[in-house]
């Protein structure tokens, strides 16, 4: 009855969407307040209907409901509680709804802090909202229901496929889905403002907020993959330009780019034809992901759907959105007023070259993740796009990018000094040169690359701080002073400093486990010691073991370092007995910023074992630099120029202002 209950939910969830779609937007276009007003409440009540549904279930799941297909397909008794959880979007009808919920909680908040927004541009934004739910109700309800029963259920389940049964997994695809869902605010805000014909920026501010949630999500949802990846799959790589992977970092790319024109935006009113068709590409990059991963065409650990119907549907649903958006943006965006005039020399210039490096770059994947597709469709040949094409075009694109980030924050609005700029920098520019050449001569002439990589984060990461450091007069004033100001600075610069460093000490993370990783594979017998990055691996033996829902064989290592104990590492190969299928558990130790990392292959006679270690370098600083530009971000998030919605007084105030 749950179960019947949920499904009832999402097809009135599709009956509000329809409303939602048509009426406000036919009141903003006849002026009418009692339509506008209608898209507030529906929002609010389609997400308690699809919040309703996933609950219904989610409750199939926790109570192993075999009669329910999509519970029998991806589930077992005997998971644990939290896979249960995870199970109910480890799947691809259960991860459509809930990229449908998601969608349905931004239409409610946007609707709850819309408040003091213009009505006409409020109901616009809901009713494109309204279209969104529209298509992707229609896609689970036609293509891809969750709700649909057995006749005849079995006993027991099939179990969750084996390597999303873990807590990565758990929190990665909400986090991710967070993110792309996000973005179709940003597309609402964009096609509002395209069907009212006007855009100026009082809309950047508005949107902006949302443009943040949508980023912070997204690269939290990227960074949780990737470690996920790293740690779970036993390869030991944190990227591998999976066509999946690209797919979501597309659009982190195209909303990094976003930020940052809608900055302009708001300050100077400048580049509103550019922001728009940012924010449309965006969410349509977020679309194209979508497609990738549950139309079939790709093979890979994230993809989830293979059945060609769906990837009609999706195409379709492709083919409507950005066909559509791009066409209303070409008979819109010529009527639209153009912003201020600012010299090339300026933050907006630095912004401007900001941008044409993340689209650049963000062209380079989309066309290294989809050519292979292009060419096995019109010739029928097969060919992979790896790493060496991404390296060979995307590093190129970002080095001058890199180089150039820590001037903008130096530039004045609409006419900058670059002299001066670079002036001011002098300082981090020399640190950066010296810690290059150090690391050159202590590694030698191996590795040419890795200390201008190394040279490039530095100048990056201290560049960040020194805008910071200029700001309050450090050194050039005293101490308290300083601190004074540094309070008084508007937390947007704290976060634009923290999201450049950020940026600067992931690459810092890449650069060196790149140059200088370490790698042993080899057959170790019980008592037998390798050698690793200054570390004593010592294989002391196999031991079974058995799970809530596999059998394992587990590896014990004991970790030295000059003689001395330092940890116990187990990895472990496991074997799924309902998949009948196996998973290697990696054993990780980390220390400062490094990590020694053992996975297990397959046993031998005599007891020993096939064994991958390695040494990685300041591996974690990747990471760890992703985590602080998502703080860098909620710092810019929290400041009060920029909270979601504008302050009553002052909208109050505009509105009581004669029209010139």
């Amino acid at each position: 009855m749950i179960v019947e209950l949920g499904h009832f939910a999402l097809v009135l969830a599709l009956a509000l969407s329809i409303v939602q779609s048509v009426v406000p937007v036919w009141g903003a276009r006849m002026r009418d307040e009692r339509l506008m007003a209608v898209a507030a409440p529906v929002a609010g009540v389609q997400f308690l209907m699809v919040g309703l549904a996933f609950a219904a279930l989610t409750f199939a799941y926790l109570t192993s409901d075999f009669s329910v297909l999509n519970v029998w397909q991806n589930s077992h008794s005997d998971k644990p509680l939290i896979y249960r959880i995870s199970g109910v979007w480890g799947n691809h009808e259960g991860s459509m709804l809930l990229w449908v919920l998601i969608l349905a909680l931004f239409g409610a908040l946007v609707a709850a802090f819309g408040r003091t927004m213009p009505a006409t541009l409020k109901a616009n934004v809901l009713g494109v909202q309204g279209w969104i739910s529209l298509a992707f109700l229609s896609f689970i309800l036609f293509t891809s229901n969750p709700f649909i029963r057995i006749a005849n259920p079995p006993m027991e389940g099939q179990d969750l496929n084996p390597i999303l049964q873990d807590v990565g997994l758990a929190i990665h695809p909400p986090l991710l889905y967070l993110g792309y869902v996000g973005f179709s605010v940003t597309f609402s805000f964009a096609a509002a403002a395209l069907l009212d014909g006007r855009i100026d920026a009082a809309w950047a501010r508005w949107v902006r907020p949302w443009i943040l949630i949508a980023w912070i999500f997204l690269t939290l949802g990227i960074a949780m993959g990737s470690y996920w990846a790293y740690y779970e799959l036993g390869w030991g790589g944190f990227w591998f330009w999976d066509p999946v992977e690209n797919a979501s970092f597309m659009p982190w790319l195209a909303g990094t780019a976003l930020l940052h024109s809608a900055l302009v935006m708001e300050k100077r009113d400048a580049l509103k034809v550019w922001t728009v068709l940012l924010a449309i590409l965006t969410f349509s990059l977020s679309l194209l992901g979508t497609f990738l991963v549950r139309s079939g065409v790709l093979t890979s650990v994230h993809a989830f759907a293979t059945d060609p119907s769906r990837g009609v549907f999706i195409l379709a649903i492709l083919a409507i959105f950005i066909g559509g958006s791009l066409s209303l943006y070409a008979w819109r965006a010529p009527m639209l007023k153009q912003g201020g005039i600012f010299a090339p020399i300026s933050r907006e210039g630095a912004l401007i070259l900001n941008n044409l490096f993340l689209t650049a770059a963000c062209a380079a994947v989309l066309v290294g993740t989809l050519y292979p597709l292009a060419l096995d469709v019109t010739t029928g040949d097969k060919i992979s796009v790896g790493a060496p094409f991404f390296n060979m075009t995307f590093g190129p694109l970002m080095i001058p990018l890199l180089l150039a980030i820590p001037f903008g924050p130096f530039l004045a609005w609409k006419r900058g000094d670059l002299l001066g700029a670079a002036q001011r920098l002098m300082v981090a520019f020399a640190i950066a040169i010296v810690i290059a050449l150090v690391v050159a001569w202590v590694e030698g002439a191996a590795n040419v690359m890795a200390p201008i990589g190394i040279g490039i984060a530095a100048w990056v990461m201290i560049g960040a701080v020194s805008e910071i450091v200029w700001r309050v007069k450090l050194g050039r004033i005293p101490l308290g002073q300083s601190f004074s100001r540094a309070a008084g600075l508007p937390r947007s610069s704290w976060g634009a400093m923290l999201g450049h460093f950020g940026m600067g000490a992931t690459m810092l993370g890449i650069v060196a486990v790149t140059a200088w990783q370490q790698e042993v594979i080899t057959v170790m017998q019980p008592g037998e010691t390798r050698s690793i990055g200054g570390y004593d691996l010592t294989f002391e033996g196999l031991t079974p073991s058995t799970g809530s829902n596999y059998r394992e064989d587990v590896g014990h290592f004991s970790l030295r370092k000059g003689g001395v104990m330092l940890a116990n590492m187990e990895p472990a190969k496991r074997f799924y007995m309902a998949r009948q299928m196996p998973t290697t558990e990696s054993a990780i130790e980390t220390f400062g910023f490094n990590q020694v990392y053992v996975s297990l292959g397959d046993a031998k006679d005599g007891g020993a074992v096939v064994m991958r270690a390695y040494y990685k370098p300041l591996v974690t600083l990747i990471w760890l630099g992703a985590v602080v530009m998502v703080i860098g971000g909620l710092f810019s998030l929290s400041d009060r120029r920029l909270r979601v919605g504008a302050p009553r007084r002052a909208h109050h105030a505009a509105a009581a202002m004669p029209a010139e």
